[in-house]
């Protein structure tokens, strides 16, 4: 009887430990994605093209804006609680601070979310000229790192 107990408390213990981890942020595999090109929108003459970007099919996507700047092509990565922009231009490609007149989301808010240190690690993840589909596939594959461990369940 006693063995019996015991192996429920564990079980019991390893099915809490794994609902706290889920909970708190804990970093999962970010392996697979989906971007969804948004068709029938105006877009305006500023922005190229629109897509949604989805690790988990349960989820609120992450929304891809592309636009043509003097500064190159720039990718605006927005959800609702962050913000931040990558660009491809003649230095390669990669993560900077999103403009604030691009942001609609609150400084504090975006700086606590956003790894100020893996940013900064991000400036360039490329040398070489890249395309949206090279583009994309980079931002799916970088942005979880760029989320402080607490903020990872935004993606998921």
């Amino acid at each position: 009887m006693r063995k019996v107990n015991f192996i429920i408390a564990i079980v019991t213990f390893f099915t809490m430990a794994t609902s706290v981890a889920n909970a708190t942020g804990i970093r999962t595999e970010f392996n697979e994605f989906e971007f969804t090109l948004v068709d029938d929108l105006h877009m305006g003459k500023k922005v190229d093209a629109i897509w949604t970007l989805s690790y988990d099919k349960s989820e609120k996507p992450v929304t891809v804006v592309k636009r043509n700047t003097i500064e190159g092509t720039e990718y605006v990565v927005s959800a609702e609680f962050f913000s931040v922009r990558y660009v491809a231009n003649a230095s390669g490609f990669g993560a900077k601070q999103v403009r604030k007149s691009w942001c609609n989301v609150d400084s504090k808010i975006n700086n606590a979310v956003i790894n100020q240190t893996e940013l900064k690690n991000q400036e360039i993840i490329s040398p070489n000229k890249v395309d949206d589909k090279m583009a994309l596939g980079l931002i799916a594959s970088y942005l979880p790192d760029l989320l402080n461990d607490g903020y990872t369940h935004l993606l998921n």
